[in-house]
């Protein structure tokens, strides 16, 4: 598939300002068919924004078969990152915990509040027990999907390692707990590590309600034929490490205890003022909730005033064209669409193997083959989110100036973040026209990460740093351009003190300006504040789109400079590499191959980006000699910089260099970031390095990367385990200094 660049078709609308914020809380069936809709066809003048605590979401209709072994995890995940990308929407990687329906505002904790103008709910149900003493400790719900099928595969990993015994118990005798149980036993069985004892409890009298009698009869052979023991009439009283009490003092042993009954709404919906039925979101026809008509629900959360249905995903997936329609009605104005649901579904439950029951108004059918057309159900719906649909680059004119087709088709689209910088060749010789006379009081200048200047008995740092966005959420955007100005003031050994804003907003509406500058200022001043800086001010402007930069000023008794380090010191970076490989390839809507979701690759690194830098660096500053941040030049770039100023070589250990889950995988695929190619002209003749994947991370450029210090050898254990207790967990010796010229020899 071709890659596309996030300036065309519908990824930017750089030349329109929005006026309205959509926001869709939840990454639900319904909610991901809209947002690959709108991908093909957004609504001009709308800011798109989907919030969900996960970079990806499972697709309920093959959990049975991830259970059963069929399916890998990664064939029934939904990427959202990769989704939102492509539709041009926001992503905030956060759990929805409220509404502000007056002001419009939707709480997620950790930021500042989101404001809307429509929203969406699609937030599914839960399945835990939390009057059930022990369940929250002992078990895991079916629902949210995720926990669950995660859980399951630790479970796997220790039966077959012999580590805890074949035993699970599920609570809830509905169709879906009788479907888990039966994936569950034929996996178990499949183990070989001894005999699978698997129960189903259910508290009334009879499993499998609401289903014909034919297809009943059928799943009762299921659980037969595997060997399940059915437990009906039987109220759990607790869960506990051994198992599951009965009230009637029965136990059932397990070691792997799993909620399966019924639904559960998300609490939090009660405190909205929101109309309710039994916790669910009370909606009419237009799937817009009978209290408030700015605000829909969609999926297992929404209940259907004028036709009742019970919870099942094929309502959600048939939901969404509506929900889309419905939306833009409510933004751009027009008539509203109705949702009228069938009456009867066809029901396909999977019996373990391969083989499922149909179910449709008493029809009874069991067969393998319903098991390959359910098969071919799911993949094809799972389809629509793999093969997202390309859209062409623009043609250039026939005729260009020179030099411009290969500017423009020869290079991969520019990336974000540090990315974006300007080649460490082309910067240093526009650098050196700067030498001249220098002030008495300016200690360091061009070239340095800071200038340094004398101030009283110590000095000061001032430092500045501007990012494009590497996300469209730019609360995420503010918090990793603030952390990565900060970086360099922290590298130099001082403390930060003050901090000025540079902040250019996308074409947006006077309104909207305002929300975006709300959550850029006020994560800033939280971010510089915990960093014991305060925020004095800044400049605004509008552009093309969101860039935020940072200039910090920092005060120090003595600058720790980059070449202070000796032959025999210990090389040690306190943060992963490839972040410049993982947002090119985000960028370019890649897959990452394996069990790995490119989304989750994404989340993990954003989540290394924001966090905070204070007890790292003062950990460091204590024990280093010499020290840099690791940013746009890439490790190898900057660790060339010490070198230089050190007058000595270094040997690194490539296995021994972390790097980020996913990172070198795409590397291995051919993605690569717009500076790579820069930042390898820059240490050309003076990195000795087999090729290969994670030779190529070492001159990825780094957005808010870690630090990289030379520290004798006597400390580097006792710094190690300082910076592993400040949160660096994948801190690591990577290399030692050694004498002779200024280069790198890594292998």
């Amino acid at each position: 598939m071709t890659a596309r660049r996030p300036t065309e078709g519908p990824m930017r609308q750089a030349t329109l300002p929005a006026t309205r914020d959509l926001v869709l809380v939840g990454g639900g069936h319904a909610h991901a068919l809209v947002l690959r809709r709108w991908g093909m066809r957004p609504l001009p003048g709308v800011r798109l924004t989907l919030i969900n605590p996960d970079p990806v979401a499972p697709y309920t209709g093959m959990l049975p078969g991830h259970i059963a072994g069929h399916y890998p995890r990664a064939a029934l995940m939904i990427d959202l990152v990769r989704l939102a990308r492509f539709a041009g929407a926001r992503l905030i990687l956060g759990r929805a915990v409220g509404i502000d329906r007056e002001a419009r505002r939707i709480a997620v904790p950790g930021r500042p509040p989101v404001a809307y103008d429509v929203a969406s709910l699609d937030i599914g149900i839960a399945s835990d027990l939390p009057d059930l003493p022990g369940f929250a400790e002992h078990a895991v719900a079916a629902k949210p999907l995720g926990p669950y099928a995660a859980a399951w595969d630790r479970f796997l990993a220790e039966v077959a390692a012999g580590r805890r015994p074949a035993q699970v118990a599920l609570i809830g005798g509905g169709v879906g707990g009788v479907e888990l149980a039966l994936a569950t036993a034929h996996r178990l069985d499949a183990l070989k590590a001894g005999r699978p004892e698997v129960t189903l409890v259910e508290r009334s009298g009879a499993i499998l309600p609401g289903i014909g009698a034919g297809a009943r009869r059928a799943l009762l052979a299921h659980l037969d034929r595997l060997g399940v023991r059915v437990l009906a009439g039987a109220t759990p009283a607790r869960v506990h490490a051994g198992g599951l009490d009965l009230a009637d003092g029965r136990s059932v042993p397990a070691a792997f205890v799993v909620g399966a009954a019924g639904a559960r709404p998300q609490r939090w919906l009660a405190d909205t003022g929101l109309a309710l039925s039994e916790g669910f979101v009370s909606v009419d026809a237009t799937l817009r909730s009978v209290t408030d008509p700015a605000v829909f629900a969609v999926g297992d959360c929404a209940h259907m005033t004028h036709a009742p249905r019970p919870k099942a995903g094929v309502f959600a997936v048939r939901q969404a064209p509506v929900l889309l329609a419905n939306l833009t009605a409510a933004l751009a104005g027009g008539p509203m669409r109705a949702y009228r649901p069938q009456r009867d579904y066809l029901k396909l439950i999977s019996t373990g193997g391969r083989g499922a029951v149909a179910d449709k108004a008493g029809l009874r059918l069991d067969a393998p083959w319903l098991w390959r057309w359910k098969d071919r159900i799911d993949r094809r719906f799972m389809a629509r989110f793999d093969d997202l649909p390309v859209v062409p680059r623009p043609a250039l004119p026939a005729r260009v100036a020179q030099g411009l087709r290969d500017e423009v088709e020869g290079r991969p689209p520019l990336c974000g973040g540090c990315g974006a910088k300007v080649a460490g060749g082309t910067l240093s010789g526009v650098l050196g026209s700067l030498a001249g006379p220098q002030r008495a009081d300016m200690l360091a200048g061009p070239g340095d990460d800071a200038a340094v200047l004398r101030h009283g008995d110590g000095v000061q740092v001032i430092t500045t740093d501007h990012l494009r966005p590497l996300v469209e959420d730019p609360v995420a955007m503010t918090r990793i351009a603030a952390l990565h100005a900060l970086g360099d003031v922290w590298a130099m050994g001082a403390a930060p003190q003050a901090a000025l804003a540079q902040i250019v907003l996308p074409p947006l509406s006077t309104r909207l300006q305002a929300r975006t500058l709300e959550e850029i200022t006020r994560t800033a001043a939280e971010t510089f504040r915990a960093a014991g800086a305060d925020l004095a001010g800044g400049h605004t402007s509008l552009g093309a789109e969101l860039s935020i930069g940072f200039t910090v000023t920092g005060l120090a008794a003595r600058v720790l400079a980059k070449g202070g380090g000796r032959p025999g010191d210990v090389l040690i970076l306190t943060r992963p590499l490839g972040t410049g490989v993982i947002f090119a390839a985000e960028m370019a809507l890649a897959r990452l191959p394996g069990a790995l979701m490119l989304g989750e690759a994404v989340a993990g690194a954003l989540a290394m980006m924001q966090r905070p830098g204070v007890a790292t660096a003062q950990a460091l500053a204590g024990m280093a000699r010499a020290m840099t941040d690791v940013t746009g030049f890439g490790l190898a770039g900057h660790l060339l910089e010490m070198l230089e100023a050190a007058g000595c070589g270094a040997e690194l250990a490539l296995p021994a260099i972390p790097v980020l889950p996913g990172a070198e995988a795409l590397a291995a695929a051919g993605h690569r970031s717009s500076l790579l190619e820069g930042n390898r002209a820059g240490v050309a003749g003076r990195l000795d390095a087999p090729a290969g994947p994670r030779a190529d991370l070492l001159c990825d450029p780094q957005t808010a990367g870690g630090f990289l210090a030379a520290v004798p050898a006597d400390r580097a254990d006792a710094l190690l385990s300082a910076l592993h207790a400040a949160g660096e967990r994948e801190a690591a010796a990577i290399g030692r200094l050694v004498a002779g010229p200024p280069r790198i020899t890594a292998g």
